[in-house]
């Protein structure tokens, strides 16, 4: 009776404490992910195939669940253990990536997924990228290290992570590490000589990488038929645009969209057209009002938090999901090439979902309100 009674306050606690409207939100992406999920990869294929087709959604329900767990976790230990745990599970979350290379599954030229026991099919980089920035969170707000010999140190973090990302060859990944890197190197107060300077050398070594090494042709194609629209190496964004378009204001209706039958992953890469084509894009501008509300409430928090650790773990984290927000809806409204970015929390796929888990979970942590 004690230990229920005592397990039973402490969830009070948790759940006195943690901000409500971040937790509503963050439980609405999942439910509209799933629920989304359901209506356009499921329903219609069953009606109309005369199958049972309900595997993706059975597996999306699966990874939702597993995901609202490991939240939970995260968002229960101490401060000081997850931290510690960050630092943990990013080098076990490395040496996984470093795998990849030798013993990974290769899919349409890329080398990115391990097919392992306990871990079938998963991107690696998913389980970085949360960890990776509570790490440079810490690095940079270390006492016993001057600026310039911290900003070195986070140099040394990321550049394994971005040498093993373009080995794949993943280089929205890599953008992403670095444009997250570069916005809590910003906020720490650097020099802004320097930082234009790093700024200018990550791009000229990433547009060199993409325009004369042959392991990249591939995004070189993606960019020459984004900025050539008569190109015929554009078919999957032009039929995403054509989806948006058609589906106008408030959609065809559910079941009614034809995306997912012309393009593959259009779960998960295109999640934006599926949703405008069948819901109209009414729905699209709810989703996005929804993740700068999101956005909105956690600066809130990072105004009100004293710690500066917390404050650029929470930087870094919305910095992340709204930097990868904008480039899925930009490639989906042809604003952007062709990344293979998925949306957070409302796209398809196990690694993006144990992801955006891990990263709600340590959001809650940081911003529930401290007795004291």
């Amino acid at each position: 009776m004690i230990n229920k009674l005592n397990l039973y306050e402490y969830y009070y606690s948790w759940w006195k404490n943690i901000d409500k409207t971040i937790f509503v939100l963050i439980i609405s992406f999942f439910v509209a992910g799933l629920f989304f999920s359901l209506v356009s990869t499921s329903l219609i294929a069953s009606d109309r195939l005369n199958t049972n087709s309900y595997y993706f959604f059975i597996k999306h329900l699966i990874f939702i669940l597993l995901g609202l767990l490991i939240m939970f976790i995260f968002s229960l230990i101490k401060e000081q253990l997850l931290i510690k745990l960050s630092v943990v599970f990013f080098i076990l979350s490395l040496f996984l990536l470093f795998l990849v290379p030798f013993i990974g599954e290769e899919v349409k030229g890329s080398r990115r997924w391990l097919d392992i026991p306990l871990l079938p099919r998963f991107q690696p980089v998913e389980l970085i990228k949360p960890f990776y920035i509570v790490i440079l969170a810490s690095l940079l707000n270390h006492q016993k290290y001057n600026l310039h010999l911290k900003y070195l140190f986070t140099l040394f973090l990321i550049i394994p992570i971005i040498l093993l990302l373009i080995s794949q060859p993943d280089i929205g990944q890599s953008i992403l590490i670095i444009f997250t890197w570069l916005a809590l190197v910003f906020v720490s107060g650097i020099n802004l000589l320097i930082f234009f300077g790093l700024f200018g050398a990550f791009m000229t070594i990433i547009l060199y990488i993409i325009f004369y090494v042959e392991k990249f042709e591939y995004i070189k194609i993606r960019i020459n038929s984004f900025l050539d629209s008569s190109s015929n190496n554009n078919f999957q964004s032009e039929k995403a645009s054509e989806a948006i378009i058609d589906g106008g204001f408030f959609g065809k209706g559910i079941g009614e969209g034809t995306l997912n039958s012309k393009i593959p992953e259009a779960h998960t890469d295109y999640i934006v057209s599926v949703i405008s084509e069948e819901f109209g894009i009414i729905i699209i501008l709810l989703i996005m009002l929804s993740f700068i509300i999101f956005a909105y409430n956690i600066f809130k928090k990072i105004r009100d938090t004293n710690d500066n650790i917390y404050k650029m773990t929470l930087i870094g984290l919305i910095s992340l999901i709204m930097m990868q927000v904008f480039i899925h809806v930009g490639v989906n409204l042809r604003v952007l090439p062709t990344t293979g970015m998925t949306l957070p929390f409302l796209s398809y796929g196990g690694s993006s979902i144990i992801s955006i888990s891990i990263i709600s979970g340590i959001i809650l942590n940081i911003t529930k309100r401290r007795v004291y």
